[in-house]
């Protein structure tokens, strides 16, 4: 008996209903390739595009889109996504991207390609989805030959959440994204040593930065380290100060004294704890002013100029390639407005020597004189190299060197002649005595 009308419904059998469900189908696939043949593409898109806002007004999530391009540019918001992301992958994802930069040290990880991925901010659930389409032939020449054209597909990020969020993610999230793809990648950079190439990009060649040098293994006068610290976390904060009074992000340091006496090492040093690239500007190499304006320019944020043997650097005479009023325009006009958190650095084994226009606030903001190593010194010398904290011949040291100079640099060459404490430390004591007597 039928359900609702009285009738009898006769059921089609199992053989029967197998073919009606073949036919079905058959007529499915018709009808899509007469569509997709027949159906203009403005009509399917629109189509599309009105199921997918009717889609959106039933769901109760909003969706971000954060393409890799605005335009010709790359997008920094989804670089910095790329970054965080790739920091919070876990065990159980499926799919993750890795490769080697070249001259970096540490792999760098991303997402993949339709791997969601979901993430916590102020206990808010967001999923992140990398996705891509393929570019269209109307897109134009121009922006195929740049960055987003290089390839055959558009990348973008779909961030999505419950609507009722949207103001926080946009004031909140996404600027917290942008801050910590920054600090990710200041983390696990390889620092570079720029040197002067006339081959290279800017006229500058880089190499990776290296250096063992830090604040703990330096052999210099403690007050003056903390100092120097202090001086460098409140440059590194102090930012919107700059920019409240108009002067550019930069600070200048002048490195004096005698030779041996750690100057180099420092600015090693300065460069990992603030994890600043350098840049090792020799003057002699620069052809002439115009080329010097191009080296500034084409320097880093976060980076460290330093220009040793700052007074051989301008000789006198017809063949002067750079001159000082050159160097003086550049560090005070075109190159610290082209950039921010900049230091330079300048050394000397002869203050006097030094035009004092160079040396003005402004300019050489810090001056630090590094001078013959103190006991203090030498005991950072003798835990750096022989592991001691203290030792019976450590008082016959601090004697002599109450009465003699001598550079950290000549200590370290003594300490390292024998690992053997005993003999490394009398050694170190025979050399002091024979500078005292002059032998």
């Amino acid at each position: 008996m039928g359900f609702f009308s009285g009738e009898t419904v006769t059921l089609p059998s199992y053989e029967n209903a197998l073919k009606l469900a073949g036919a079905l189908v058959s007529s499915a696939v018709v009808l899509r390739t007469v569509s997709d043949t027949l159906v203009p593409d403005s009509v399917t898109d629109y189509l599309r595009t009105r199921i997918r806002k009717i889609s959106t007004c039933l769901s109760s999530q909003a969706t971000v889109v954060i393409e890799e391009f605005d335009e010709l540019n790359p997008n920094q918001i989804f670089e910095a996504a790329n970054v965080y992301l790739g920091s919070r992958l876990s065990t159980s994802t499926q799919r993750t991207k890795v490769n080697k930069p070249a001259k970096e040290k540490e792999f760098t990880v991303t997402v993949d390609m339709n791997q969601p991925l979901v993430d916590s901010y102020e206990n808010v659930k967001l999923e992140w989805v990398l996705v891509s389409s393929p570019i269209k032939s109307s897109v134009s020449s121009r922006k195929l030959e740049n960055g987003a054209g290089s390839r055959l597909e558009l990348r973008y990020f779909e961030l999505s959440f419950h609507k009722k969020f949207k103001e926080m993610v946009m004031s909140s999230y996404l600027p917290y994204i942008l801050q910590q793809g920054k600090d990710i990648r200041e983390e696990k950079k390889a620092m570079k040593l720029h040197t002067v190439d006339y081959n290279g990009t800017d006229y500058w060649g880089s190499i990776t930065f290296d250096h063992p040098a830090s604040f703990d293994t330096m052999a210099m006068d403690q007050e003056m380290k903390k100092t120097l610290i202090d001086d460098l976390d409140k440059f590194i904060a102090m930012k919107d100060f700059y920019r409240s009074v108009g002067k550019a992000w930069k600070r200048g340091y002048l490195l004096y004294g005698p030779p041996g006496t750690g100057k180099s090492s420092l600015v090693a040093a300065m460069a990992n704890y603030l994890k600043f690239d350098v840049y090792d500007l020799d003057l002699k190499e620069v052809q002439c002013n115009s080329d010097l304006r191009r080296l500034l320019i084409g320097t880093s944020n976060r980076s460290i100029l330093v220009t040793e043997d700052i007074d051989n650097s301008f000789e006198t005479g017809e063949d002067d390639k750079v001159t000082l009023s050159g160097l003086l325009n550049f560090i005070d006009g075109l190159w610290s407005s082209c950039g921010e958190e900049r230091i330079l650095v300048m050394t000397t084994n002869h203050k006097d020597r030094i035009d004092p226009v160079l040396l003005r606030p402004g300019r050489m903001d810090v001056h630090l004189h590094m001078s013959y190593c103190s006991f203090s010194g030498f005991k950072t010398l003798a835990s750096n190299y022989l592991k001691l904290e203290e030792h019976y011949l450590f008082g016959k040291i601090e004697e002599l060197l109450k009465k003699i100079q001598a550079t950290p640099a000549e200590i370290a060459g003594e300490l390292m002649k024998s690992q053997d404490a005993e003999v490394s430390l009398q050694g170190l004591i025979n050399f002091l005595i024979n500078k005292t007597t002059g032998s």
